[in-house]
């Protein structure tokens, strides 16, 4: 028999001899790992889904021109250096304030689509408008006038009179009928705005269309948004990209602290399986103390003790490891649906990393036992003592 056949002979039998206790250090081991493998996908995968989460509170990036208007052409080019997998929503709004029964209220005109995907928290009782001719109106402006869903409007604009100074002359308001579709209630400002399409409010201004500000909301860190905002002002000439502050920080903030205790859990853990695997391997030793004094007796050296010992930690470890790995996705899931609501993919990187850590963690915890094993005495342990 070759020496290499010997030695995992002589660990398989150890192993199986012991079950029981080699039993208990595997399952100190498996979930150990499982822990660090799931909190590690979870530490992974958290910047991910708290992005996906704080979009649902807005924008966290404004577009505003240095001088003027934004036209549509330098929003789109702000919106050509976002990279498409992270642009979440882009609306510009163009602001006017128009007359409802002869009294001013302000008319917020953007791309209504693209409004939703920016401002998933708005709550609208009704429908979004989807054509031409229809309007949301927000709660403040729906109470005053005793508006509600499907009820018609009309809209009116003042245009400006000629630049002859004829004060004599007639100039007749701009006019156009609306049908309400939906009640706007954000708790905020915005309930008392009406909401158009651009179109109908150029058609109602008979004003080139052009925009007071553009709200983006991105998918991205705190250090990638303002990398983006950097490229638009050094990119396009006349255009001011700022993050929103208060969305941006309360990510940052909240990110931080999850991955600080994600972290320290971590640590908690891997110290305690450690704990778990030297206690066991103590007991181990103790109770092969007569074994290790008699191979040493019959010229065993301390390096084949320690390889042997060593042998067993490593082949609980890798074992501990790859079920730990297995069973951390599961445990980084369930975690992920219940707190986030949104699935998590495997890694599969993540199964190599979690079975060498555990070969190191079961390596480290097994370093005490071994050293109690190679000091046996073989003639106190022979004679008894």
């Amino acid at each position: 028999m070759k020496k290499r056949q010997m030695y995992i002979r002589m660990i398989t039998a150890s192993l199986l001899r012991r079950r029981s206790r080699m039993l208990i250090a595997l399952l100190a081991i498996a979930i150990g790992a499982a822990i660090l493998s799931g909190l590690v996908t979870i530490y992974t995968d958290v910047p991910r889904q708290l992005s996906m989460q704080f979009r649902s509170y807005g924008a966290n990036m404004i577009l505003t021109a240095q001088e003027g208007q934004l036209t549509q052409e330098d929003v789109d080019s702000a919106i050509a250096l976002i990279p498409s997998d992270k642009l979440v929503g882009a609306a510009p709004y163009r602001y006017e304030t128009v007359r409802i029964n002869d009294r001013p209220v302000l008319a917020a005109a953007t791309d209504l689509e693209s409004a939703e995907k920016t401002s998933p928290f708005w709550k609208v009782d009704g429908e979004w408008p989807a054509a031409s001719g229809e309007i949301m109106v927000g709660a403040g402006v729906a109470e005053t006038y005793n508006l509600k869903a499907g009820k018609k409007l009309t809209c009116t604009f003042a245009p400006e009179t000629g630049s002859d100074g004829n004060e004599d002359e007639v100039v007749m308001d701009n006019y156009k009928d609306f049908t309400v579709t939906g009640i706007l209630d954000t708790g905020g400002n915005e309930e008392d705005y009406v909401y158009m399409s651009r179109e109908d409010l150029a058609e109602l201004t008979g004003i080139e269309t052009t925009y007071s500000v553009c709200e983006f909301s991105i998918s991205g860190t705190s250090d990638e948004l303002k990398v983006i905002a950097e490229k638009i002002n050094g990119s396009v000439d006349g255009v001011s990209a700022r993050l929103v502050k208060r969305v941006t920080q309360s990510e940052d903030t909240v990110l931080g602290k999850l991955q600080s205790l994600v972290l320290l859990v971590t640590i908690v853990v891997l110290a305690l399986t450690m704990i778990c695997v030297a206690t066991t391997m103590t007991a181990v030793v103790a109770e092969r103390r007569k074994e290790i004094g008699l191979r040493k007796a019959l010229g065993a050296s301390n390096r084949s003790i320690v390889g042997e010992f060593m042998g067993e930690g490593v082949v609980l470890g890798a074992a501990g490891g790859l079920i730990g790995s297995l069973l951390g996705f599961i445990f980084a899931q369930v975690i992920s649906m219940n707190v986030f609501n949104s699935s998590i993919s495997l890694m599969p990187w993540l199964i190599p990393v979690t079975i060498l850590a555990a070969v190191v963690v079961t390596g480290a915890a097994c370093m005490i036992p071994i050293r109690s094993a190679v000091d046996i005495d073989p003639a106190l342990v022979l004679k008894g003592e």
